[in-house]
């Protein structure tokens, strides 16, 4: 049985198509939405279809953009012959969130997959060994350390090692605040061989 108009709940199940938004969530948000001032609303739905209609692929990096390269690929400040690779948009914003890292990115879109059907030529793999062929001194793997992370990290560790370019992993091991007798035995192996000196 349906408690609200049909209008109402069809926002709400659209709403609630989006990912992380349940249908409670979505039941807030609609009616949020619903006492929202007009002109509020209608820069809430342009900016949803601007969005959508012109933010397109990096030339360069492929993260997502509404320029032909994006503000970091554009930017001379950065160090262009390092690129850390990345898995999606999300993990290079965490990366720049930091603001340690002077490099320029490679966004992947993905990771390798079998049990997903997802091959290399499925994700950014050839556009980011065109770019090597460029001057490039390191690239830094920064995949998940998921076994999908784990297993396109490998294959990107085989692909370039052959043409001399550095190739380094990002370190993974104990978190912040973490407890070691609630960690797994994988990171802690981890934790132990990246240690560094103190």
């Amino acid at each position: 049985m349906n408690y609200y108009s049909s209008q109402i709940t069809k926002l709400i199940e659209e709403l609630s198509k989006l990912p992380g938004i349940g249908s409670k969530s979505a039941q807030r948000l609609a009616f949020h939405i619903i006492n929202m001032p007009e002109e509020q609303v209608s820069g809430l739905a342009s900016a949803i279809l601007d969005a959508k209609h012109n933010i397109h692929y990096c030339r360069e990096c492929f993260t997502l953009t509404d320029q032909e390269l994006c503000p970091i690929c554009q930017s001379e400040k950065r160090n262009h012959r390092v690129i850390m690779v990345v898995e999606n948009t999300r993990d290079l914003a965490a990366y720049e969130k930091t603001g340690k890292y002077e490099g320029v990115y490679h966004v992947l879109h993905g990771a390798i997959s079998p049990m997903l059907g997802i091959g290399p030529n499925d994700i950014k793999l050839k556009e980011l060994m065109h770019r090597l062929q460029g001057d490039v001194e390191e690239v830094i793997i920064a995949t998940n350390s998921s076994l999908e992370g784990e297993t396109t990290a490998m294959y990107l560790s085989k692909l370039i090692k052959p043409t001399g370019i550095r190739v380094t992993r990002i370190a993974s091991g104990v978190p912040v605040g973490g407890d070691l007798e609630y960690i797994d035995e994988v990171t802690l192996l981890r934790a132990l061989e990246g240690r560094v000196e103190l």
